[in-house]
């Protein structure tokens, strides 16, 4: 096994530099080394797509949900919510049986032990690039070519969670992936603080991952947003500020020998041909155990007990008080979104389950091919496809992160590139399913929790701007409906999550004032009490 005592000082000198984390890379080439592979020893198992009818599997669309009597009580003794328990729903023998509305109600008193966390490390080049997105639907590139254009030069190497959510239907910029969630944190707070009439208690942190490449426009960035009408009224009635987050940058780690030279693998140590001379590449956001474990541990002194995380390009990912107070008095560990697989959901991972019945996520084309996953869906079985959205219980996670970190599976990819043939580790957050006791899947409905934008067309599908498309002719039907779909999505979260409106005959969305979106809540909330 490869020491640190073993690299060339003139290798360790380049990679401190360039900013690799050295400890961490040996550290993974000895797990990789103890598996006698090149990947962790549950890429092994076999693995198929669960059954519709899987116990494991929640369809979070019914009206009414039993919950034992004994976990109510023990979750409102646990937060201090005086009151009897019919308050929260009718008694029937041992159960408690909740509607919607009163679990949301509940949701919301649970706020000040939630925090809302985004991975935000990456930077929107792939997410602009042209020749990726032709690749994705080439008829539809021709019909956007203009906003390639205009926009590409604009989002290309920008922190993707800076660029914009959708374009309005004139093709004007809407606002960007991290200030429409910024938005939509603080309009939640609001909701509290009219619900409960507390006006002092710290609520709804907000935190991220980001990256060497991101961190610094970021922080410039938010300096602007706190200033930005979107949320600086809502931050002064709150007294809650999103744009003073808490957060740690991930490192990047070495690049490690190509499977050509064999095993035990290397840190790379010929990028360009030049001796000595190495490579720092990004580890994949399944770092964020390792490297958010000290904000989680903060979070957790500061009295929070529920974690939000998710993707920053997913506009569908958004604080819902039914999941979390759902997901609060159940035995879960971990609670992860799920949808139905789409024509344009072509990169991220898949729910399966092993022979054992354990259930996992594997990414497309890496965990499990994309020939097999037709195969099966030829077979007639629905496909469940990531929304990479989690909910994590702070008591269960965090004397766990160390070992999650190194039990995360670990995916190594050879490269053949200018620098060189080499390869690189990486570690998916969401394969973290398959490591915890009692997950909790969560079926939802695509256009409600996942308008993810791995490639700038998702984004332009989506948004108001290619509304023409559903008149074009030409398109095929499965990218029109799910075009529609998406845009029908779009719709209703800036309305009910990112509180704008329509305006006038012009489909021109702009955003509520603060005194308009407190007098939508509180009639909300009379009409549910």
């Amino acid at each position: 096994m490869q020491q640190l005592q073993d690299l060339h000082p003139a290798l360790r000198a380049d990679l401190e530099k360039k900013g690799a984390d050295i400890e961490r890379t040996l550290q993974l080439l000895s797990i990789l080394e103890h598996n006698k592979g090149d990947s962790s020893s549950s890429d092994s198992e076999k693995h198929r797509l669960p059954n519709p009818d899987n116990s494991q599997i929640t369809d979070f669309h019914r009206s009414f949900y039993s919950i034992p009597l004994s976990k109510v009580e023990e979750l409102l003794t646990r937060h201090g919510l005086a009151g009897p328990v019919e308050r929260w729903g009718t008694r029937q023998g041992n159960l408690l049986t909740m509607s919607k509305q009163q679990l949301r109600l509940l949701g919301i008193y649970l706020y000040p032990f939630t925090a809302y966390g985004v991975l935000n490390g990456g930077s929107a080049t792939t997410y602009g690039d042209s020749k990726k997105n032709r690749e994705l639907a080439p008829l539809l590139y021709d019909h956007f070519q203009s906003y390639f254009d205009s926009y590409g030069p604009i989002i290309k190497d920008s922190p993707k969670g800076i660029t914009p959510a959708f374009l309005q239907a004139d093709g004007s910029a809407g606002p960007s992936f991290i200030l429409l969630k910024m938005r939509s944190l603080l309009i939640h707070a609001l909701e509290y603080r009219i619900l409960t009439g507390d006006k002092e208690r710290p609520l709804l942190p907000f935190f991220q991952m980001t990256s060497h490449s991101t961190t610094t426009k970021l922080e410039e960035t938010y300096k602007e947003y706190r200033a930005d009408p979107l949320l600086t009224e809502l931050i002064q009635r709150t007294g809650t500020d999103p744009t003073c987050s808490l957060g740690a940058c991930q490192g990047l780690l070495a690049a490690i020998t190509h499977s050509s030279e064999g095993l035990p693998r290397r840190i790379f140590d010929r990028a360009y041909g030049r001796p000595h001379e190495g490579l720092a590449l990004p580890g994949g956001h399944g770092e964020n155990f390792r490297v958010l474990a000290p904000v989680y541990q903060a979070l957790y002194d500061q009295g929070i007990r529920y974690v939000y995380l998710g993707n920053v390009d997913n506009s569908g990912y958004t604080i819902d008080p039914v999941e979390l107070a759902y997901f609060a008095l159940s035995d879960a560990t971990g609670a992860f979104e799920f949808s139905l697989k789409t024509p344009i959901d072509v990169k991220g991972g898949v729910l399966v389950e092993t022979t054992t019945g354990r259930l996992s996520v594997l990414d497309i084309g890496q965990g499990i091919s994309r020939e097999e996953l037709t195969l099966q869906e030829q077979q007639g079985k629905p496909v469940l496809f990531n929304c990479a959205i989690g909910l994590f219980k702070l008591d269960y996670l965090l004397p766990r992160l160390s070992s999650i970190a190194d039990q995360l599976p670990l995916h190594v990819s050879d490269q053949d590139k200018e620098a060189g043939r080499y390869a690189q580790i990486e570690q998916s957050t969401w394969e973290v399913l398959g490591l915890l006791e009692h997950p909790l899947i969560i079926q939802v409905k695509k256009e409600e929790r996942f308008l993810a934008a791995k490639m700038f067309m998702e984004t332009l599908l989506a948004s108001p701007v290619s509304a023409h498309l559903m008149k074009t002719e030409g398109i095929p039907d499965n990218l029109r409906h799910t075009a529609r779909l998406l845009q029908q999505g779009l719709q209703q979260l800036l309305r009910t999550e990112y509180g704008f409106f329509l305006k006038n005959s012009i489909p021109f969305w702009e955003p509520y004032s603060v005194q308009e979106l407190e007098q939508a809540l509180q009639q909300t909330l009379v009409k549910n009490a």
